[in-house]
């Protein structure tokens, strides 16, 4: 018995158990007075060494309490501490023994009581002092708990529960790197204690230090490597590092340990959503929810998945079911708005994303997407004071400031030089520390070689760009050009499909790290990558910043602006978008192709021009099929100017922003305020939109953001537009588009200019009815629709960039 209960007291020593070890110790003692191990720990732990036992102290009922203690009989152990301290109450021991077996049970405020009791008869023991701590915390006493943790470790400064109890007060209050120090502090003190190193990765998590959490998640599972919990927090960090393929790994350990750990299942489900198994992910979340019912966090992140498996009202509900579990947790609120936002259920989404932040008034993803929706709304500032809120709250703000720059195109009062300065900006928070990744390239310098382009967007699939980025594939001199897509999908859809058969390599990307990919582009020996995206969502600019490439191009196909990297060579454009002189609005090099810059190719199901609605109404219909950040305070009192101008005219206003009726209101409410009635605006959602357009005469571009493709259909269905030539380039959209058909006459440099051009078109309806009747034409004998000749001049364009690379020397 002696041996067994010597060998406890050694355990309960090594694991920091004083009170316990000091008690088994003396009662080994009682029971064996000549025993020299048990003697030489109590001189070890600073204690009285009684050669013989007195028998004024209960040494034999000190005895019982060890042992019940060490045989983890709570209920029998608080049954002889009570009556120890009934019997003795001035009994240290004794008091300090109940105290702590009330904190075990939960018993907090007796357990205080107790412990308080013990201190005023032993004011400097530590073990006591650390325990008040414990307890004035669960009783939601933090300030004093602090206090009681600080004075602990003044008697002891080598206390490692203390400093690691300590650690987790202040990591419940927020205050992290005050936890780290702490955290560290105990690992110090005693390295056998994993679950410092365990919380220590915990907080470098939260605090976005991702490499460092893996370390310590990888010390404490050095000392404990069938923890299951620790292989999943390890997980996490693996997943927020982009580390896909070894946090399944990790989460297959633990998995492999307790089959049925809830948050594994639902931490492998993220891992694998991100590597694109979406079907896999779908099962591992309902896995977690089979054995947690109440998991509000699996419910919302099944809510995400079945939003990228194109399941949006399943969605819903899966977010729905998350909150009613769990009202405050902001994510389901802004996913749920991010789904009712692609609804287009603007107004609706608005109210999610106001929950999201009144739950988490710090939530940078909630404030870049509600000021997302708000720009949608035309309401710049309030979008941009958003934006900018998120980017000083996120350990990594790039996809914040990415939309931040999105947004600024758009501004109506911001000049081209106060926006080109926020580009500066990102490129010296972002793109300036990536130039420690440059390397030389080594792509033999043959300046006629076939060569290797790589074209990167998260946009392989059906999304406007395909009535240009199609042709370029198809047309491409196969013999001259090897192709490869990088491409960024969340999902794929037919057109995808369309792309890949248009390629000789596909690599999908969602999953790699920037870095990841750039090696990737890299190790492809790609001679020319070209960006399609811009500041668009979804994009890879970070990728851009390694410079993978030799030569590095950013296409006006998708964005239209200059991204803000040096790292980029070239903005390929035509010398009407980008003019002579507006170089320095451009961190690029522009290359001018002769307008147009690229070629259109219309969407099939368009059917024919009609016959001028104006000639039956006997009125003229203005129209755009714009976005509503297209539509600011500038381009309302402009367009009501013209409807004031040509009498009983009407405006149709056609676009996805406006399939929300209350949305619809709010814009015709600032029509309200030029005095335009509401009966003369036609606001709201069709698609197609091509019998819209048959109800239009006149389209009405918008400044100072031109629209773009919505352009390109209104010719072709007959629809002049005017335009107005603003800040280069995204001002200078519909300009390029009316010069490559030879129609600069609509192209307007001012308000007034813009106004005078669309009243005169109203008032000629014989000669807008031969324009309608002609514009097609027009248009398919263009540049336009020259498809082989158009990329040709592109091909053109690559050649004389990667030879201009050949004979620079430079690397």
């Amino acid at each position: 018995m002696n041996k067994s209960l010597l060998d406890q007291a050694h355990e309960h020593l090594m694991a920091g158990r004083r009170e316990v070890a000091e008690a088994l110790y003396r009662a080994v003692i009682a029971i064996d007075p000549d025993q020299a191990a048990a003697k030489a720990a109590l001189r070890q732990l600073g204690t009285v060494d009684p050669a013989v036992p007195d028998e004024q102290v209960p040494w034999r009922a000190r005895e019982a309490l060890a042992v019940r203690i060490g045989a983890a009989d709570l209920d029998g152990a608080e049954h002889e501490a009570r009556r120890l301290v009934a019997s003795h109450p001035r009994d240290v021991f004794a008091r300090k023994a109940l105290g702590l077996i009330l904190l075990r049970r939960r018993h907090h405020a007796e357990a205080l009581t107790v412990l308080e009791g013990a201190l005023a008869l032993e004011p400097r023991d530590p073990e006591i002092l650390n325990a008040i701590a414990t307890a004035l915390l669960r009783l939601g006493r933090g300030e004093d708990a602090l206090g009681y943790y600080r004075r602990t470790l003044e008697v002891a400064p080598d206390h490692a529960e203390a400093h690691y109890n300590l650690g987790l007060a202040l990591h419940e209050f927020g205050r992290l790197d005050e936890a780290l120090k702490c955290y560290v502090r105990a690992n110090a003190i005693d390295p056998e204690l994993p679950q410092a190193c365990n919380n220590a990765g915990n907080v470098c998590n939260q605090l976005g230090r991702l490499q460092q959490a893996i370390d310590w998640f990888s010390r404490a599972l050095a000392q404990d490597p069938r923890n299951a919990d620790v292989l999943n927090n390890l997980a996490s960090a693996q997943i927020r590092a982009c580390l896909f393929e070894a946090a399944l790994r990790t989460l297959e350990r633990a998995l492999a340990l307790v089959p049925d750990h809830a948050e594994a299942l639902n931490n492998r489900g993220n891992a694998l959503v991100e590597l694109g198994r979406l079907e896999a992910a779908q099962q591992s979340y309902l896995d977690a929810l089979r054995v947690r019912p109440d998991y509000a966090d699996a419910y919302c992140n099944l809510g995400n998945v079945l939003d990228l498996l194109c399941k949006p009202l399943q969605a819903i509900d899966s977010y729905r079911r998350a909150l009613a579990l769990k009202p405050d947790l902001a994510e389901a609120s802004l996913n749920l708005g991010n789904v009712l936002r692609d609804l287009d259920h603007l107004s609706e989404a608005l109210v999610c994303y106001e929950r999201a932040l009144a739950t988490r008034p710090d939530y940078p993803e909630a404030l870049s997407n509600l000021g997302c929706l708000l720009q949608d709304l035309g309401d710049f500032d309030a979008s941009i004071a958003a934006r900018e809120h998120a980017r000083t709250l996120s350990h990594d703000s790039f996809a914040a400031d990415s939309s931040l720059l999105f947004t600024l195109n758009y501004h109506p009062d911001r000049s081209a030089e106060e926006i080109r300065a926020a580009y500066r900006d990102y490129e010296r928070r972002y793109a300036v520390p990536a130039r420690g990744h440059w390397r030389a390239h080594t792509n033999t310098r043959d300046a006629e070689r076939r060569l290797r382009l790589g074209y990167v967007s998260p946009d392989f699939r059906s999304h406007v760009i395909r009535y240009m980025l199609e042709p370029l594939l198809e047309h491409h001199d196969r013999a001259r050009f090897e192709l490869h897509a990088y491409a960024e999908l969340t999902r794929e859809d037919a057109q995808t499909a369309r792309y890949r058969s248009l390629v000789d390599h596909w690599v999908p990307t969602r999953g790699l790290s920037d870095g990841e990919l750039a090696a990737r582009i890299r190790a492809d020996g790609i001679d020319i990558l070209v960006d399609l995206a811009g500041h668009t969502a979804g994009n890879r600019l970070g990728v851009f910043a390694y410079k993978p490439a030799p030569v590095s191009v950013s296409a006006w196909v998708g964005y239209g602006y200059t991204t803000g990297l040096s790292a980029i060579d070239y903005f390929l454009a035509d010398e009407v978008l980008v003019p002579e002189g507006s170089e320095g609005l451009f961190s690029e090099r522009p290359w001018r192709l002769a307008a147009p810059g690229r070629v259109y190719r219309p969407s099939a199901g368009m059917g024919a021009v009609n016959a001028l609605p104006a000639l039956e109404r006997g009125a003229v219909t203005f129209g755009t099929l714009t976005r509503g950040v297209r539509i600011n305070h500038r381009v309302v009192r402009v367009w009501s100017e013209i409807l004031d101008r040509v009498p009983g005219s009407r405006l149709v206003i056609d676009s996805r922003t406006y399939a929300d009726a209350s949305v619809a209101e709010r814009l015709a409410a600032r029509f309200a305020a030029h005095g335009i009635a509401r009966e003369r605006l036609e606001i709201g959602y069709h698609s197609p939109p091509w019998d819209v357009l048959r109800g239009m005469d006149i389209g009405l571009d918008c400044f100072p953001h031109n629209s773009g493709t919505t352009l390109m259909e209104s010719l072709y269905m007959g629809v002049p537009f005017v335009t107005l030539a603003a800040r280069p380039s995204v001002g200078r959209i519909g300009a390029t588009i009316l010069a490559g058909i030879g129609r600069d006459a609509w192209i307007a440099p001012d308000e007034a200019g813009y106004v005078e051009r669309a009243v005169a078109l109203a008032a000629d309806l014989a000669g807008l009815a031969a324009i309608r009747a002609g514009l097609r034409g027009e248009m398919e004998a263009s540049a336009w629709r020259d498809e082989p000749g158009g990329i040709a001049r592109i091909e053109t364009a690559y050649r004389a960039m990667w030879q201009r690379w050949c004979g620079a020397g430079s690397t």
